[in-house]
């Protein structure tokens, strides 16, 4: 297991951190998992007051006997913003209690996902009047944000400097991103990717048509290796829901080394493919398009189109289509059968896409019962 500075909280964070939204089977499977995840090497273990029963599952871990001491590992913890400053307050306490801790080594802000959630973190008398004096009092040792929120979004929060770290999603089939990493950087904040596996593609159960282009490696691997070779990032997350989903994520805990020719190779083969088999339909992931009057996420949903088609990512493409309309401001947008034709997303494509078309053409593929957050 490698270990990298998480930004400015100075943490030696592992490569790899334990997401414990998963390991909710019982007490006895979350007890193993975070033990195993420990013995492998893993120093960073993320839950959220957000997920069931994981705060109090991860004390009972804590308290059942460690193969380290509490002061060799890191906690991070996640409340969802809120404009009332008491009631942050309160869920700062309750989540220690449920963790049976005096101080976790990090808070982060959850789902700081919209323009609202952003206002109530800048107010004079916001939720981060409580988290300050938490930080004051030692009950929290470091700050960040987590989000699932639009670019804009994440970059005005990054400049607002009330934050050392934030986790966001970025990956090889995700990078829109890039922009939010890079400034993370400069400010010098620790940044922790969300998901990498699932959110990133399925790639647990990747297609064999994703399998063969990416051969010599997995396509899991392939991910990995793209997140870990760049220096920026500090840690991914690995939710396993069970000791046994620990080892094929940490058999490349140690292999975040620049990219070889081989592997760089592959990525352009990737882009090669997705040229090749969408053509002239090819979403290029410019957002021009956007404001959708129908609320239509356009570029996601064309996203998915591209991966579908290109990779064969079906599965993974209607599960997070299946999103839409059931998930709020966790994955926003409606679905492509909202399309009404209007033409106002034409003239704002520089790829000339028929963008209703190909709207349509993805709801025909994509759209079955809908999903649900995990823990819902």
């Amino acid at each position: 297991m490698h270990y990298r500075r998480f930004g400015k909280t100075n943490l030696n964070l592992s490569v790899f951190s334990l997401g414990t939204m998963r390991c909710l089977a019982s007490e006895e499977v979350a007890v193993q998992t975070v033990q195993r995840a420990i013995g492998l090497g893993i120093n960073h273990l993320e839950t959220a007051r957000g997920y069931g029963k994981s705060e109090v599952y991860l004390g009972a871990a804590l308290k059942a006997g460690l193969p380290v001491p509490r002061s060799q590992l890191y906690i991070t913890t996640k409340i969802p913003p809120t404009a009332d400053a008491d009631a942050m307050e309160r869920s700062i306490d309750e989540s220690l209690q449920r963790l049976g801790l005096d101080y976790v080594d990090a808070l982060a802000i959850h789902g700081l996902n919209t323009w609202e959630h952003l206002a109530w973190v800048e107010a004079a008398h916001g939720c981060m009047q409580a988290v300050q004096r938490a930080v004051e009092d030692g009950r929290v040792r470091h700050v960040g944000f987590s989000t699932h929120g639009f670019l804009e979004v994440i970059l005005r929060a990054i400049a607002t400097d009330q934050f050392e770290f934030v986790n966001l999603h970025y990956c090889l089939f995700f990078q829109r991103n890039a922009p939010a990493v890079e400034l993370a950087h400069q400010k010098d904040m620790g940044v922790f990717i969300i998901s990498p596996a699932d959110k990133g593609g399925l790639l647990y159960t990747p297609p064999q048509t994703l399998v063969d282009l990416c051969q010599p490696y997995s396509p899991l691997e392939l991910n990995y290796r793209f997140l870990l070779s760049d220096p920026r990032i500090t840690t991914l997350s690995v939710g396993a829901a069970n000791p046994t989903e620990l080892e094929l994520p940490l058999k490349v805990a140690d292999c975040d080394q620049p990219l070889s020719a081989q592997e760089l190779e592959i990525l352009v083969q990737l882009q090669r493919q997705q040229a090749k088999e969408l053509g002239t339909n090819r979403c290029s992931q410019c957002y021009d398009c956007l404001p959708c009057p129908e609320g239509i996420h356009i570029p996601e949903v064309l996203r998915l189109r591209n991966l579908a088609i290109a990779y064969d990512m079906t599965q993974y493409s209607q599960y997070r289509y299946h999103m839409f309309e059931n998930a709020g401001h966790w994955f926003p947008g409606n679905k492509a059968n909202r399309c009404t034709d209007c033409g106002e997303c034409l003239p704002r494509c520089p790829e000339t896409l028929n963008i209703p078309a190909l709207l349509q053409d993805t709801h025909q593929h994509l759209h079955g019962q809908p999903g649900r957050r995990l823990w819902e």
